[in-house]
C-alpha cells in the first residue's frame, strides 16, 4: 500500500520569541526533510507561541510574524510544511463582521486578524487556511482577537495526495471543517493544535480525533504543542488516526519530539524510495499521578527557564506541601538549583525541623536555617502599644507567616532566586492561607493540586525513586501550619477526605449547594465550605500564577466577582 510520510513537530515554543520560534521551525523542517517526510506539521500559532494574548494588539507584532513566516518560506524544501501563524486581513473588523452592533472606535480601527496555517514548500507559499471555529470558553479568548475564516475549506496537494488543514477547535465540531474536507475528497487531514493539558484530556482528545477521522473517511495527522506557558501546560500527545478511527501512532507526552509516521493512502502513486526511519509507535498510557507529575515538572521548568531564572527558593516547613514542591523543583531544574529555607518559630516541632532536613538531604538540595523568633519578638514589641495588651490570636499567627515571606523574598532579591509558593488547591479554595505570607511567591507549583492528590503525588515520586525520597514521617503526620501550640488543619477544616470532594463539585463542576448536598454531603458542612470559597476570592486574585492540571483552575479559567452575595 502506498504511504505518505508525515512528520509531527511537537514543538515547545516561547510566546513572543518570534525569531527563536522561526529558527526552531526551520531546524525541524530540515530534520523532517532529511527523514524523507512528504509533509511536516507544526502546532497552532507556532511562530508566536500560544497564547499570544494582547501581544496581538502591539503595533508591529503581526508584521514581525509575517517577516518570520517569509524567512520560513524561503527555507522550505520539497517537504510540504504546515505552520501556524497570525495572518492580518485587509478589512476592518466592522466590515468583516457586520452583525456586530456595539463597537468602540478602538475595536473598529484594529486590523482583522486570523488564526491561520500557512502551507509552504520549495520556497513558496502554497496557500493559507484560516481557523473556522474560535473557542471562547474556559481558558480561551480567541474571539477577543481573531475573526473566523469563511468560504470553502481549501484542499492542498503533496506527492499527488489531496490533504486539508484544520486548526484545533475545528476538530471538536461535528459536521464542521473536517467533515467538509471529507466531502471534498481530501485523502488526509492535518490538524494543528495548541491544546492545554488537564487530567483525562488525552483520552478525550483521542476519542474526538477518531470520530472526526471516521466522519471525514480520511486519516488525521494531529500535532500539538508541548511546554509550559504561565498557567497552561501543553502535553504534546500528537497522534495519527486512521480513517476508520484506529490509533496508528502517538508521540511521547511532555517532551519535544519529531514524530515520523508512514500513513497508507489509497488510490495514489506515491514514490516508494525513501530513507528508512524508526517508525513512530504508540507511546504508553500514563497513570493520573504520572501525567500530573510530568505536567508540574514541565510547567515549573519552563516558567523558571523561559523567565530567565536559574535557581529557585522554597520555604521548607517539614510538611507535605513544601516537600512535594521541593521534589518537583529538583526534577524540574536540578537539585543544585534548589535552595531550601527552614524558618522555625517558637511553635515549630522538633520533628518538623528534622523532617525538613531529611527531605533536603534526600533530594540533594542546599538548605539553611533562619529562625524567625527574633523578628517575631521585635514585631510583637513594636505593635504592643497598638494592641494595648489585648490577645490578638490570628493576627499573631499571621505575623509569623508574613515574616517567613519577608525572609524568603529577601533571599530571592539578594540572589535572583525565584520564590516557589507551596500552597495547594484545597487550602486556596477555602482561604486557609495568610495574605502576603504563605500565599506569596513568584510561581505556585501546586496551585491546582488538591490535598489528597498531594499525598498521592508524593507516594508516586517515592515509588519512582524506589526509596523514601520524601520521608514517610512527612506523609503520616497530621497536617499543621504550626502557628500556635498543637495546631492541626482539622481544627479549622473538615478532614480532606470530606473537603476535597465538596470542593471538586463546587469549584470544578460548578454544582449548586443543593446538588452537592443531594450527592450525600452534610448540609452544614457544604454551606460553610461554599461560604469560605466565595469569601476567599479576594485572596486568590492576589496569588501567583500556577499550572492548570484540572478541568477548572483558579485564574483565567474561573472568573467570579470578588464582591458577590450570591449563595446557592
Amino acid at each position: 500500500m502506498p504511504s505518505l510520510r508525515i512528520g509531527l513537530a511537537q514543538l515547545n515554543t516561547v510566546v513572543g520569541d518570534i525569531d527563536g520560534n522561526a529558527s526552531r521551525i526551520i531546524e525541524l523542517m530540515d530534520q523532517a526533510n532529511a527523514a524523507g517526510c512528504d509533509v511536516v506539521a507544526f502546532p497552532e500559532l507556532a511562530i508566536t507561541g500560544y497564547p499570544p494574548e494582547d501581544l496581538l494588539l502591539r503595533s508591529g507584532f503581526v508584521d514581525d510574524v509575517r517577516a518570520a513566516l517569509d524567512r520560513i518560506i524561503a527555507a522550505s524544501s520539497s517537504c510540504t510544511a504546515v505552520v501556524g501563524f497570525v495572518e492580518q486581513g485587509s478589512a476592518s473588523r466592522e466590515s468583516a463582521d457586520p452583525g456586530e452592533v456595539t463597537k468602540t472606535s478602538r475595536a473598529v480601527e484594529r486590523p482583522v486578524l486570523f488564526n491561520a496555517a500557512a502551507v509552504l514548500s520549495n520556497g513558496s507559499l502554497d496557500g493559507v487556511y484560516r481557523k473556522r471555529e474560535l473557542p471562547n470558553y474556559s481558558v480561551f479568548d480567541e474571539a477577543r482577537y481573531f475573526v473566523a475564516g469563511d468560504g470553502p475549506v481549501p484542499v492542498f496537494e503533496s506527492q499527488g495526495v489531496r490533504f486539508g488543514v484544520s486548526i484545533c477547535e475545528d476538530a471538536w465540531i461535528e459536521g464542521g471543517p473536517i467533515a467538509e474536507l471529507g466531502s471534498r475528497a481530501a485523502q488526509l487531514v492535518v490538524n494543528i493544535n495548541a491544546s492545554p493539558f488537564n487530567v483525562g484530556k488525552s483520552k478525550e482528545r483521542a476519542a474526538v480525533v477518531a470520530e472526526r477521522a471516521r466522519e471525514a473517511a480520511a486519516p488525521i495527522a494531529y500535532v500539538n504543542q508541548v511546554g509550559g506557558q504561565d498557567e497552561l501546560v501543553f502535553d504534546g500527545d500528537s497522534m495519527v488516526m486512521s480513517a476508520s478511527g484506529v490509533l496508528l501512532a502517538r508521540a511521547s507526552r511532555f517532551v519535544e519530539d519529531l514524530c515520523v509516521v508512514d500513513v497508507e493512502i489509497d488510490d495514489t502513486d506515491l514514490a516508494a524510495e525513501r530513507p528508512p526511519i524508526d517508525q513512530a509507535g504508540i507511546a504508553e498510557t500514563l497513570t493520573e499521578e504520572a501525567e500530573v507529575w510530568n505536567a508540574l515538572v514541565l510547567a515549573t521548568r519552563d516558567f523558571v527557564i523561559k523567565n530567565r531564572f536559574s535557581d529557585v527558593v522554597i520555604g521548607l516547613s517539614g510538611g507535605v506541601d513544601s516537600a512535594l514542591v521541593a521534589a518537583i523543583a529538583a526534577d524540574a531544574v536540578g537539585p543544585e538549583h534548589v535552595h531550601g529555607v527552614l524558618m522555625p518559630s517558637r511553635y515549630s516541632s522538633d520533628h518538623s525541623i528534622s523532617d525538613a532536613v531529611a527531605l533536603a538531604e534526600n533530594l540533594g538540595v542546599e538548605y539553611r536555617t533562619i529562625a524567625i523568633e527574633p523578628g517575631h519578638s521585635a514585631l510583637m514589641e513594636m505593635l504592643s502599644s497598638s494592641y494595648d495588651g489585648q490577645s490578638i490570636g490570628l493576627a499573631e499567627e499571621n505575623l509569623q507567616s508574613r515574616l517567613r515571606a519577608v525572609t524568603l523574598m529577601g533571599l530571592s532579591n539578594a540572589f535572583g532566586w525565584l520564590l516557589l509558593n507551596t500552597g495547594n488547591k484545597s487550602e486556596s479554595s477555602v482561604g486557609y492561607s495568610t495574605l502576603y505570607g504563605d500565599s506569596a511567591g513568584g510561581y505556585a507549583v501546586i496551585k491546582d493540586v488538591s490535598k489528597l492528590l498531594v499525598y498521592r503525588l508524593c507516594r508516586y515520586r517515592n515509588e519512582l525513586a524506589g526509596r523514601e525520597l520524601i520521608p514517610e514521617t512527612v506523609l503520616v503526620k497530621p497536617p499543621s501550619a504550626e502557628l500556635r501550640p498543637d495546631q492541626r488543619d482539622d481544627q479549622s477544616l473538615p478532614p480532606y477526605e470530606e473537603l476535597d470532594p465538596i470542593l471538586a463539585m463546587y469549584v470544578e463542576g460548578d454544582h449548586s449547594i443543593e446538588e452537592i448536598i443531594a450527592a450525600g454531603h452534610d448540609p452544614a458542612v457544604v454551606q460553610r465550605i461554599v461560604g469560605l470559597v466565595d469569601l476567599a476570592e479576594y485572596k486568590r486574585r492576589q496569588s501567583p500564577p500556577g499550572p492548570r492540571v484540572t478541568s477548572k483552575a483558579f485564574g483565567k479559567d474561573r472568573r467570579l466577582p470578588i464582591v458577590n452575595r450570591y449563595r446557592r
